[in-house]
């Protein structure tokens, strides 16, 4: 009885020195590229003072973190980086995305795809099929402008201002009618699709095509790509669209979160 009474204590004081530190790490890695000092990271955490600057001093020591002499600031370091690097090569983004593309197949009965960002392309690498006799497939492996379709639109409206100004710099295919080639135009749709979450094609890239789409992110923020669902453009109608669109939206954030991305409180993801 002795032991068992001395033993659990000292179990339940790692575990909870383990889980400050964690929380010291989080707060860092989701404020970055802000950098946080010993009284910021204690209030918010609400941990004493010392008791921060003893878990900073251990992290940065073992170069899980970088200290700023000049700031008295703390960012993620190398070991940090290190670690989530492992992470993201562990992570099989189809492997994650597909069991959500299932889900929306069986909620709405329409394909869904995935679709990976390739510098100022994109590529289909994966769908799951309508059962519908009458249905939208895909060709895997192709690759599609940055602007034409709900798939495209959801990466564009999702990446950095510097990135999306230098797309939208060079000229726009036009590949069907539908298509918005006027960059004052598209730029107003990208900021209607950051606002409502999902982006909405109506035969922008395949005539009598329709489709939503959402962007999925990596922890960093970075852009991966997008999910959407398609079918015949007359089963896309306005209400349709805005249905299917929020279980895209949200299908493609709990993606992005299985990925380790938390969007910053009130932002608006695309």
């Amino acid at each position: 009885m002795t032991t068992t009474h001395l033993v659990a204590p000292d179990d339940r004081r790692v575990r909870s020195g383990l889980g400050r530190a964690l929380d010291v790490i989080n707060i860092i890695a989701t404020r970055a590229p802000e950098t946080l000092g010993v009284s910021t990271i204690a209030r918010e955490l609400g941990l004493p003072k010392a008791v921060a600057y003893r878990i900073l001093k251990e992290l940065a020591a073992d170069e899980f973190l970088d200290f700023d002499e000049d700031t008295k600031r703390y960012r993620l370091g190398a070991g940090a980086l290190a670690v989530g690097l492992a992470a993201l090569r562990a992570l099989d983004v189809p492997e994650i995305a597909r069991r959500y593309l299932v889900r929306l197949v069986r909620r709405t009965g329409e394909t869904a795809t995935l679709s990976v960002r390739q510098g100022s392309i994109r590529v289909y690498i994966d769908q799951v099929l309508s059962p519908h006799e009458v249905r939208m497939s895909v060709s895997l492996g192709t690759s599609h402008p940055l602007h034409s379709g709900s798939s495209s639109k959801a990466i564009l409206a999702a990446l950095p201002a510097v990135e999306l100004d230098e797309y939208l710099a060079q000229p726009l295919e036009r590949v069907t009618p539908s298509t918005i080639t006027d960059p004052a135009v598209l730029r107003d749709e990208l900021a209607h699709i950051r606002r409502q979450g999902y982006a909405v094609s109506i035969g922008e890239r395949q005539n009598g095509a329709g489709s939503v789409a959402a962007a999925i992110r990596y922890g960093t923020g970075q852009v991966f790509g997008s999910i959407s669902l398609c079918g015949p453009q007359d089963r896309f109608t306005r209400q349709v669209c805005a249905d299917h669109g929020a279980l895209v939206a949200a299908a493609a954030a709990d993606i992005s979160a299985e990925l380790g991305y938390h969007p910053p409180a009130g932002r608006a993801e695309g």
